[in-house]
């Protein structure tokens, strides 16, 4: 079975204690020495309902608060799926508390008191699970015993809360009306509130798809110790924080760069043909080289970025408030360096989302800082790697932990620009260098091919068939004896812009990167064939401008986003309207379709291989090859 982790999260006496002990009594997964104690508990307290609550603060001076203090973890399954429960506290001075709970969570459960409606709690903690990009969020409407179950009070709820949340880079937002008290909704479908259709909460908690912000692309392996238990055996034991790795693969040792291949995956239970995210191991290298803690290996062709300046969110999470001066310690994965905050930009306000300028930050507050380190670390973005996107803040002197923070990129000391409307920079030339022309002219090349050099530049949504109507349009054009060289989006993010993301501006230097590499294909002879999402008129603009007039020919792979939706041959259109993928382009990223472009091919209306003659045909007219 699989395993699905869970916070809860609310305001004050919103329920979440109640809501978990329901949970755990109508599974089976509470003991009766347990209950029978619960019970006795509840009556001396002269309580009519069992306090359910009491399953879960354990802490005395929660039980005679009535409150959560602290994170409290739970562990019950069903016989469809495992769960690990954070009950996180709900008072505003336990934020750092909630922050801690969720971080590891791919669901949050936000309770909301139907009599109460929608507090500044529910709303922070709905920011706080958009910032920490938990895939999942379900809002529980509980007490709706008390209000009569009333269908008008949950949905004002609903719709309160659903415009808050459409602020924020929501993720996937479900509503659930319930008592958690008298188990409404929770396990068993209520006969009080025939009005709603949806499913229980439990149901929803054993059939929301888990793993989504598991990252099995990219392979990262912080060192945690080197074992050497006889001369025989050299190994580097650590848990896999994202992607899988084999046996043979060849991989790269940062920082030192020093490179070999796996030889084993070696385990307490024997060797793997294959590890993945999470799994604790130790691997061995065919090569002798220098491996210690702190260090990361990571596969080679799909490098981490690497930076000493940050762009990064903190969570402040010590009553000593930040201090620019104070050196403090990074613990990145298993690497600790040095670092102090460079720059503070801007406190969030998480009751109405406004950024306010501040000098400093205090207990659970939030802000935009940009971190300088001593040593650079080699990291992802949060956002594509929560694993090696994450880090803490230590006291060096107290040893305490301060803050936590997620990393959003390297720092570019650039100003964030809105999507589409960055002014492009000139590009950049190194100085005391001078371009060196090879013996063979582009004329020549041309002439012992038989064809002009072009650049065939494809562009459209992900899903148009831009990478299938290339590569058959690559085969045909073989079959003409014609010389191509192909660039694909995605290929190039493997390795010559494994750096980058998905921010307009990484957008633009992806593409910028690709027009040059295309640019020194043509001046070999080649006819490059680009395809590119390419959202942005002036990205392609520029792509087109590194080219001589007639040898740069656009071609708009038109085709309806509903039907690409349909398409959607790598699921990524399902992951971004799940709100697991930001910046998603025909989601939640523009795209502007070229104005005057050379060739326009409606991929839901032809099949690709019309489309491919259609393009061979204007080639021949334009005289690039010979029909």
């Amino acid at each position: 079975m699989d395993l699905l982790r869970f916070t809860t999260a609310g305001s004050v006496d919103d329920g979440k204690s109640t809501l978990i002990g329901r949970l755990l009594l109508d599974t089976k997964n509470i003991f009766e020495d347990q209950l029978a104690a619960v019970e006795q508990a509840s009556h001396l307290r002269g309580e009519e309902y069992v306090d359910l609550a009491l399953f879960t603060d354990g802490l005395r001076a929660e039980r005679e608060q009535r409150i959560t203090i602290d994170v409290a973890y739970r562990f019950f399954a069903t016989p469809k799926r495992k769960f690990i429960i954070a009950d996180t506290p709900g008072h505003i001075q336990y934020t750092r508390n909630m922050v801690t709970g969720a971080s590891t969570a791919e669901l949050a459960i936000i309770l909301i008191d139907a009599q109460r409606g929608v507090l500044t709690q529910s709303k922070r903690h709905g920011f706080i699970a958009s910032l920490l990009q938990i895939p999942h969020v379900l809002v529980a409407v509980n007490k709706m015993d008390l209000v009569g179950y009333d269908q008008g009070v949950f949905q004002r709820i609903q719709a309160e809360y659903s415009a808050f949340a459409s602020k924020l880079s929501a993720p996937s937002l479900t509503f659930i009306p319930i008592s958690a008290l008298l188990g409404d909704n929770v396990v068993q479908r209520s006969e009080q509130m025939p009005w709603y259709d949806g499913s229980t909460l439990l149901h929803h908690l054993e059939h929301v798809s888990v793993g989504a912000s598991r990252n099995l692309v990219d392979f990262r392996f912080p060192v945690q110790m080197a074992q050497r238990p006889h001369a025989g055996f050299r190994g580097f034991a650590g848990q896999i924080a994202s992607g899988t790795i084999r046996p043979g693969e060849e991989v790269v040792v940062l920082p030192s760069g020093r490179s070999s291949r796996v030889r084993s995956i070696v385990t307490f239970d024997g060797e793997l043909a294959e590890a993945a995210a999470g799994d604790s191991v130790v691997l061995t290298l065919e090569d002798e080289i220098d491996v210690s803690r702190g260090d990361m290996i990571v596969r080679a062709g799909n490098l981490p970025q690497a930076s000493a300046a940050l762009q990064c969110t903190l969570c402040w999470m010590s009553e000593e408030p930040l201090n620019p001066r104070t050196p403090y310690i990074v613990q990145h994965t298993t690497r600790q360096v040095r670092a102090h905050i460079d720059q503070l930009t801007y406190r969030i306000d998480v009751d109405t989302l406004h950024r306010e300028p501040a000098q400093t930050l205090g207990l659970n507050e939030i802000g935009r800082v940009r971190l300088a380190t001593t040593q650079p670390l080699f990291f992802d973005s949060y956002q594509v790697n929560r694993a090696t996107g994450n880090f803490i803040l230590i006291d060096p002197y107290s040893n305490n932990t301060v803050a936590a923070g997620m990393i959003r990129r390297a720092d570019q000391d650039v100003a964030d620009v809105a999507a589409g409307t960055a002014e492009r920079p000139a590009t950049a030339r190194s100085s005391n260098v001078v371009w060196e022309r090879t013996a063979i002219s582009q004329e020549m090349r041309e002439q012992r091919h038989g064809h002009q050099a072009a650049v065939v530049w494809f562009t459209g949504l992900s899903g148009s068939g831009k990478s299938t109507i290339a590569r058959l349009l690559e085969r045909r054009l073989w079959a003409l004896s014609v010389e191509t060289f192909y660039l694909d989006g995605d290929n190039v993010r493997h390795g010559l812009n494994g750096d980058l993301g998905f921010s307009a501006a990484d957008r633009q230097e992806n593409i910028r990167r690709v027009g040059e590499v295309a640019k020194l294909a043509f001046e070999h002879g080649h006819l490059a064939l680009c395809t590119f999402i390419s959202p942005f008129r002036e990205d392609r603009r520029f792509a087109r401008s590194l080219l001589p007039e007639g040898r740069f020919i656009e071609v708009y792979v038109k085709c309806d986003l509903e039907v690409a939706k349909r398409r959607d041959p790598k699921g990524l259109y399902a992951r971004a309207l799940a709100g697991e993928i930001q910046e998603f382009t025909g989601i939640s990223s523009p795209y502007e379709a070229p104005e005057a472009p050379e060739l326009v091919v409606e991929s839901d209306l032809v099949s690709a291989e019309d489309a491919v003659e259609t393009i061979v045909a204007e080639l021949a007219a334009r005289g690039i090859t010979v029909s």
